[in-house]
């Protein structure tokens, strides 16, 4: 055996009882859980290594739902963002906008569209954006082409608006019968070369233009590889039941698996609306609907400041919309939209500028205006013409019953949504899973431990069809955290988000130390996981 966990408290990821157990550890897999008072004969396993664990409790690795390290795990190795919350698993390709399946073109305009999100503007040599196709990106993740390997694991979703911009550019208009083909193939494609579902950013650029025919259509080939639907819906404000009840209406009719992204209810019109969303999911689940959800455990959300505006104001991609910014009668008609009507882009409801807080600007001179409040419209219209759109901004617009009432129901899993970038990210980049287990299981009781262990593994796994991850089990992939329940926090908030969390000291990922007392070792042994294709 290459290692033995001696005298651990298993919170095994399946919602059970914990138990204390000797976990043995071998060749990346988990070779013998010798429970305590087992029968007589049965011996304690042993090991070139043996760690004494008493008083710690041993999970399987959390998975992360939602994650937005499309580029940080190939800039940054060491990734101790993530692997010091125990996550060991990254669900990436979020929000219809990632950087695969491109042309030169495409990956110019999505370089610019997000590069809030993950830095690497165009003109950014820092990063060699060396591939074009779904599987070029996941055989980089996993060190090829000059990379170095990663320190968690990724799963990858084809991300609906980069195939819309990839096909017919930044139409505001449905697809003719040949793009609509097009982007049945590209989807295809993708799901043939690993991705586990497709996303969407149904309230960003392009991918918000698409009717619900044409996503339907889409996810008709995503039921075909037997991946999900992964939507940020149209709304998550005005209208955002409606929202809601428009994607489990879509995916039914595709006949799709159906995981809703960071499904919280914002803004004013929601308050204490948890409860009819939790109602609606349940009757289509009676129904037989295969519905999931993410959540992070925060009220403020993050986005990039120009996702506020109207959609029309995209259309024809970044620079157009940036020429509309600079013409005086156009941007006031982006003001009337944003501050009377209400933007699309800002999910149906009237801008309130006191709630958006800058977290990030790409350009240094600008550095000042990160952790202020944008005090109105010309100064926001500035500071994206400056920028060049790369702001990224906190949305202080959140509920704290929502947000316990959802991720109380059985089908929740945990997602981050965490942006890395910026100078002030939100603290969820650095501190959702400890926070989950810190203030939501020991300090408050909304969920109990082994409850919230299994909303953060196997659900997850389960989603992922990964039947060997997610549990504590013999065979199982040794994916492993070790974090002691008295003392486990979120030490990340919103003045020092940065800062790593306290009470995890071992994470493993394929049985490998990336964390060893509470500090990031050099390993490097995760690896792009690729859905296997039904025959």
């Amino acid at each position: 055996m290459d290692l033995v966990f001696r005298d651990a408290e298993v919170v095994d990821g399946s919602g059970g009882p914990s138990y204390r157990a000797d976990v043995a550890v071998d060749g990346g897999r988990i070779a013998a859980i010798v429970k305590e008072g087992a029968a007589a004969g049965c011996q304690r396993p042993t090991a070139r290594r043996v760690v004494d664990v008493e008083g710690l409790a041993l999970s399987p690795g959390f998975i992360d739902m939602h994650a937005h390290s499309d580029l940080a795990l190939l800039r940054d190795p060491d990734h101790s963002a993530k692997a010091a919350q125990g996550v060991t698993l990254e669900v990436l390709g979020q929000d219809g906008l990632s950087y695969a399946p491109v042309d030169d073109r495409t990956l110019d305009e999505v370089r610019r569209a997000i590069s809030g999100w993950n830095g690497a503007a165009p003109g950014d040599t820092t990063l060699d954006l060396d591939w074009r196709t779904v599987g070029e990106y996941l055989d980089r993740l996993d060190g090829a082409h000059g990379g170095r390997g990663i320190a968690v694991n990724a799963a990858y979703l084809v991300p609906q608006g980069t195939v819309r911009m990839y096909a017919m550019g930044w139409a505001d208009r449905p697809a003719t019968e040949p793009e609509l083909n097009r982007m049945r193939q590209l989807v295809a494609e993708g799901l043939e070369q690993g991705a586990f579902g497709m996303s969407s950013g149904l309230t960003y650029t392009p991918g918000m233009y698409a009717p619900d025919a044409e996503l339907t259509e889409l996810c008709r080939v995503v039921a075909r590889y037997g991946g999900y639907y992964c939507p940020h819906h149209r709304s998550y404000g005005a209208g955002a039941l409606e929202a809601y009840e428009e994607m489990v209406r879509l995916t039914r009719d595709a006949g799709c698996a159906l995981h809703l992204a960071h499904a919280t209810l914002n803004f004013g019109v929601n308050e204490g609306r948890a409860p009819e969303l939790l109602s609606l999911l349940d009757a289509a689940l009676a129904e037989g609907s295969d519905i999931t959800l993410d959540t992070y455990p925060y009220t403020p959300g993050c986005t990039t400041l120009v996702a506020v505006l109207p959609s029309w104001a995209h259309e024809g991609g970044p620079e157009a919309l940036l020429a509309r910014l600079r013409d005086e009668g156009t941007a006031e008609r982006i003001r009337h939209h944003l501050e009377e009507i209400g933007s699309d882009g800002c999910h149906g409801v009237p801008v309130e500028w006191d709630t958006i807080e800058i977290s990030g600007v790409t350009d240094p001179a600008l550095a000042s205006w990160v952790g202020r409040r944008l005090p109105d419209w010309p100064a926001a219209r500035r500071l994206l013409l400056e920028d060049g759109l790369g702001p990224t901004i906190l949305q202080h617009v959140g509920h704290e019953e929502n947000v316990r009432a959802i991720m109380r129901h059985p089908v929740h899993t945990g997602g981050s949504d965490g942006i890395l970038q910026g100078a002030k990210p939100h603290p969820r980049a650095y501190g959702t899973f400890p926070e989950f287990l810190g203030r939501y299981v020991r300090e408050e009781s909304v969920l109990t431990l082994e409850d919230c262990v299994a909303h953060l593994t196997s659900r997850p796994a389960r989603r992922l069809r990964l039947p060997d991850r997610g549990l504590i089990r013999e065979g199982h992939v040794a994916d492993l955290v070790l974090f002691d329940p008295l003392t486990v926090a979120s030490a990340a908030t919103y003045a020092s988000p940065r800062t790593l969390p306290v009470g995890i000291p071992h994470v493993l990922v394929d049985g490998r130390f990336v964390i060893e007392d509470g500090r990031r070792t050099a390993s490097l042994p995760g690896r792009a996981l690729r859905r296997t294709p039904p025959h």
